[in-house]
């Protein structure tokens, strides 16, 4: 089963290894994984897809826990979230056919953004299964080139993470002793 976990932490240099060499570790491959400053800039916030039963779940949760710059870890996969995936599809795209290719990125909901004489750059943002599913349709066409940025999730409705106060006290406390501690 796919977990996702949202992972609040120090914006230092090296976490983002340390994260990365706690999953080779425990021999767990990493399905997705995004970084990015949150609304604080001293703290970053990892988004990682692991698949892994609920025991190791919860084993992976106490591990990155153990890491120093490590501030908050949790498990959103059994609430209710926003996951989004984004993508960049180049497509060959001869004249005859861009009429073709233009619609089913409209279907989609995914924007041109790229027009070449022999291709179409195409820009979709939406869930997994979304993308995948214009990915299947435009293959007969021939996919040139693709990226994919990996899954970011946030809860749904008004309920915070509460990482605002956590992360303001450690990153104070770091900041007067010199030393990280985790929560």
């Amino acid at each position: 089963m796919l977990n996702t976990f949202m992972v609040y932490v120090e914006n230092k240099p090296g976490v983002l290894t340390r994260v990365a060499s706690l999953f080779r570790r425990r021999a767990f491959n990493i399905d997705s994984l995004t970084v990015g400053r949150t609304e604080k800039p001293e703290v970053s916030r990892m988004t990682i897809t692991v698949d892994a039963d609920h025991d190791q779940a919860r084993r992976i949760e106490a591990n990155l826990y153990k890491l120093v710059n490590v501030l908050l870890v949790e498990n959103i996969t059994n609430e209710p979230a926003i996951v989004r995936d984004l993508a960049m599809i180049r497509v060959a795209a001869k004249h005859e056919e861009r009429s073709h290719v233009l619609e089913l990125a409209n279907v989609f909901r995914a924007r041109v953004v790229d027009v070449a004489p022999e291709s179409l750059t195409i820009e979709i943002t939406g869930a997994e299964d979304k993308i995948d599913g214009l990915l299947e349709l435009l293959r007969p066409y021939g996919i040139v080139e693709m990226v994919r940025t990996g899954i970011v999730a946030m809860r749904r409705g008004s309920k915070s993470t509460g990482v605002a106060a956590t992360t303001e006290n450690t990153v104070l406390d770091a900041a007067n002793d010199g030393v990280s501690y985790s929560v």
